[in-house]
């Protein structure tokens, strides 16, 4: 048995799940989120809590029992908290600001590039190089924060460029001054 598939999910206070079939509609203050899940899993309500459990023991509901667990949780704790990616900008003359809505990234290039956010997603910038991308859906602020770092992917000889909070970019040696052939 999964055993992240067979932990019960604890429903906060402000948040309401309605189950339709295969479809788990989850509100909260922070917003709504909607999913359908595989067949092979069922998802049912006791008190405040949900429990995800497989229909049969087939490889493919085995497979889905803890993804599909996973994928409620995040919704509820989505709604209810939200989720954040920070990144960070490094180099001489790199920077983002926020205008609108949208962010604006000096990274070097004849332009700056400009990231419009999908709905549900905000940009908030700290000291000209700390990007902060915030939202209550899991998958879209994680693929919005990949869109940002993929403007300028960092270096491995410099380290220059956007870097998730935390990352570690593996260093190259760079070639040296001369090569000894005359």
């Amino acid at each position: 048995m999964s055993r992240i598939g067979k932990r019960p999910i604890t429903i906060p206070a402000k948040v309401q799940v309605a189950i339709d079939g295969t479809k788990v509609v989850v509100k909260g203050p922070k917003g709504e989120l909607s999913r359908d899940l595989s067949t092979a899993v069922i998802v049912s309500q006791e008190g405040e809590t949900l429990l995800v459990n497989r229909r049969d023991d087939t490889r493919t509901s085995r497979q889905l029992h803890g993804l599909s667990r996973t994928l409620v949780a995040n919704m509820v704790e989505g709604v209810s908290q939200g989720f954040q990616r920070r990144l960070e900008i490094q180099g001489v003359g790199y920077r983002a600001q926020v205008q609108g809505r949208n962010l604006v990234l000096n990274m070097g290039y004849s332009h700056q590039v400009q990231i419009a956010p999908p709905e549900g997603v905000q940009f908030a910038v700290e000291n000209n190089t700390n990007v902060i991308v915030s939202g209550f859906d899991k998958e879209l602020v994680g693929n919005t924060a990949a869109k940002i770092r993929a403007v300028r992917p960092p270096e491995p000889y410099k380290g220059k460029g956007i870097r998730y909070a935390g990352e570690v970019v593996r260093r190259k040696a760079g070639k040296t001054g001369k090569s000894g052939k005359k």
